[in-house]
């Protein structure tokens, strides 16, 4: 199925009566098997819901604290676990028939896993510190189950789409506001309609009680405004000469962060005495939401969400209808072993985590399982997990040995090993600061860097590059030395997270290669995140060589990927989450970081985003291992089918966003039953 060759299941068709009953069991059953009916029949578009939004390059929202929710698909190690506060029926919600959140109706259930690890904290759109990835993630591709942002991005098409917007967004001729409408048909889960006002409110509040999305964009946003009860009005903040600071940021805004309803502030800053400790520490158990789907059940073990069947997405001008499941669940597992397992068991239909070997579970045990592209490398490479260096490490002042590192890195290995091909080589993408996907891909003159790219394994290239250094080895102990001390570094990333420190223990192999002592370090992810994100102080013993993850795919892309990697503006933060760990610091960098946003010619950006790409590959300062899924997306097809894959025919395409993120959320409404 989705061309793959798969082991027929026609003989488990013979059991199919006798399992019919097993589609209103747990998600703890085996459900039973069949070829995918989407094979024969046409996949169910969903239509855009308005006029699209031309391609917008606008940059996300710093993050200022670590969002759980929003963590790398890497295996995290699993959040402390908090006790789930008790559980708050919205009163607004009608009635309906109790179910147990332990035994869901199979047919009526999305199950997922990945996402959520440990019990989640609250349901606070205000706060980042939730624990909460099934209904909380304000990012390029926001997750849109339970809040909503204005509009939605589309990682495939690079275009941005009305959500609780009603048509595109517009900026005035000087580039210094931005004027939208409301839907008139959205309304929130108590039935009231979503305003002007609510837009305004919230952005007030962020600001007030500066909250990590308020702190993130005060510097660019000026105000928001209620013009009348569905326009708005994004006025950004001016530079000395009358100019956006930053309008690609002013953009962001819209289609990384939720509207939150006025009314409902109010009566949490009522109940929190307007005090922004306990604000941004409210669960929220009663909070109104405008998405379709909202809280039903959480422990320590699952997360359940369930419909609102009066979800307003359902008029005309939106979806047109309501998604198809019922419930969307997530299992919270251990570790990526046991939900690969559950996977396997058909436990699991959506999978946003590493499977290692994914190929095998069609090609070897003939399940009914896929991912987006059919063949190597599976998935949509979005992100760059890099390698940073200590840049005040002795001897990695040197260009000569970072990248002598860099080009003797066996990269191929670490593709077919750590990711078991679940990556582009650089080979198929030559290295550069911009991600696979076409269009970031077209921003660069491939032609002009060419000679300054490098595929790995380079072992005699690298030892030249440090002979010619005057980096030898001068007492014979097979070590080169530099000012008299030999080389030796450390290289770092958190333990647990398989696939990364796979990856680091090739990147010491290739150290051992070229004369320079790499040893490995796995510290808990508790430990490494403290001491990375810290860089007002100098990185400790252990820390020579370190990995972080990058931005993924957005309507900002590859201007914020660049930002976060090179600008030195991150430098001396007490806690960074954005970037640059290594700090870096290049006046001409920072110069070319901070002219594009206010750049519109296409020519000029592609010239100064060469420019960039060329810099980066001649100093050095961090390098890329792998080209990373900005979500994995592997779907067992057992109960549900219609999920998306490359070129299913949907219009606008959806992406391999697990359903829940951006655009993506546009794959709930064409599911299908296996089963019906």
């Amino acid at each position: 199925m989705k061309n793959k060759n798969r082991i027929s299941f026609i003989i488990l068709g013979l059991l199919l009566v006798l399992s019919l009953v097993a589609l209103s069991a747990c998600g703890t059953s085996t459900p039973p098997v069949e070829e995918n009916p989407a094979e024969a029949a046409p996949t169910v578009e969903v239509a855009a819901p308005t006029e699209e939004v031309a391609p917008t390059e606008a940059a996300p929202a710093e993050e200022v604290a670590p969002t759980e929710e929003a963590a790398p698909a890497e295996e995290p190690a699993p959040t402390e676990e908090v006790a789930p506060t008790e559980e708050a029926a919205p009163a607004e919600e009608p009635a309906m028939e109790e179910a147990d959140p332990n035994a869901l109706p199979r047919n009526e259930t999305l199950y997922f896993n990945g996402q959520q690890w440990g019990s989640v904290v609250g349901w606070n759109p205000y706060s980042n510190s939730n624990n909460n990835a099934m209904a909380i993630a304000q990012q390029d591709n926001a997750r849109v189950l339970m809040f909503e942002s204005p509009y939605v991005y589309n990682m495939l098409d690079g275009k941005t789409y009305p959500l609780l917007a009603d048509g595109p967004f517009e900026w005035n001729a000087d580039r210094t506001e931005i004027t939208f409408k409301l839907n008139p048909a959205a309304h929130w889960s108590d039935g009231t309609p979503v305003t002007a006002e609510d837009v305004a409110y919230t952005w007030a509040t962020h600001v007030k009680y500066n909250t990590p999305t308020g702190a993130s964009n005060v510097d660019y946003i000026e105000d928001i405004v209620a013009v009348d009860d569905q326009t708005v009005t994004v006025k950004a903040k001016l530079n000395d000469a009358g100019a956006a600071v930053n309008p690609l940021i002013v953009e962001a805004y819209l289609s990384a962060n939720y509207v939150i309803q006025k009314a409902w502030t109010q009566t949490l800053e009522e109940r929190v005495g307007e005090d922004a400790t306990q604000l941004l520490a409210d669960p929220a158990e009663d909070v109104v939401f405008s998405g379709p789907y909202h809280k039903y059940f959480a422990d320590d073990s699952k997360v359940v969400m369930v419909r609102d069947d009066n979800y307003w997405g359902q008029d005309a001008s939106m979806w047109g209808k309501l998604p198809v499941p019922t419930y969307l669940a997530h299992t919270i597992f251990k570790d990526n072993a046991a939900g690969t397992t559950a996977l396997q068991a058909g436990e699991v239909d959506v999978s946003q985590q590493f499977n290692s070997n994914v190929q095998d579970l069609w090609e070897k045990d003939g399940l009914p399982i896929s991912t987006y592209l059919p063949d190597p490398p599976y998935q949509i490479g979005a992100s760059l997990p890099t390698a940073f260096y200590n840049l005040e490490s002795p001897g990695l002042d040197q260009v000569a040995v970072r990248k002598a590192i860099a080009i003797a890195v066996d990269y191929p290995t670490i593709i077919a090993n750590a990711m078991t091909n679940q990556s582009a080589t650089f080979d198929q993408v030559p290295r550069s600061l911009m991600n696979p996907t076409a269009g970031e891909q077209a921003l660069f003159d491939h032609e002009a860097v060419a000679d300054l790219q490098w595929v790995g394994n380079d072992i005699e290239g690298a030892k030249a590059l440090l002979d010619e250094a005057g980096i030898v080895d001068n007492d014979g102990d097979g070590w080169r030395e530099y000012n008299g001390e030999n080389l030796h570094y450390i290289a770092t990333c958190p333990n647990g997270w398989s696939d990364w420190q796979a990856a680091i223990e090739v990147v010491a192999a290739a150290g051992k290669e070229i004369g320079i002592d790499i040893t490995t370090n796995y510290p808990e992810w508790s430990v490494y995140q403290t001491i990375v994100t810290k860089s007002d102080a100098p990185l400790p013993e252990g820390y020579d060589i370190f990995m972080m993850w990058s931005d993924g795919a957005g309507p900002t892309q590859p201007w914020s990927r660049i930002r976060h990697l090179l600008s030195s503006e991150f430098i001396g933060m007490a806690s960074n989450w954005n970037g640059n760990w290594g700090k870096y610091s290049n006046p001409d960098v920072d110069a070319l970081i901070q002219a594009i946003p206010n750049e519109t010619d296409p020519d000029a950006l592609k010239e100064m985003y060469t420019e960039l790409v060329q810099m980066y590959l001649t100093d050095v300062p961090s390098f890329t291992l792998m080209y990373r899924p900005q979500s994995f997306h592997t779907v067992n097809e057992s109960v549900w089918t219609n999920f998306p894959f490359d070129g299913d025919g949907t219009n606008p395409p959806v992406p391999p966003l697990d359903l829940m993120d951006g655009w993506g959320v546009a794959g709930l409404y064409n599911l299908e039953l296996v089963n019906p």
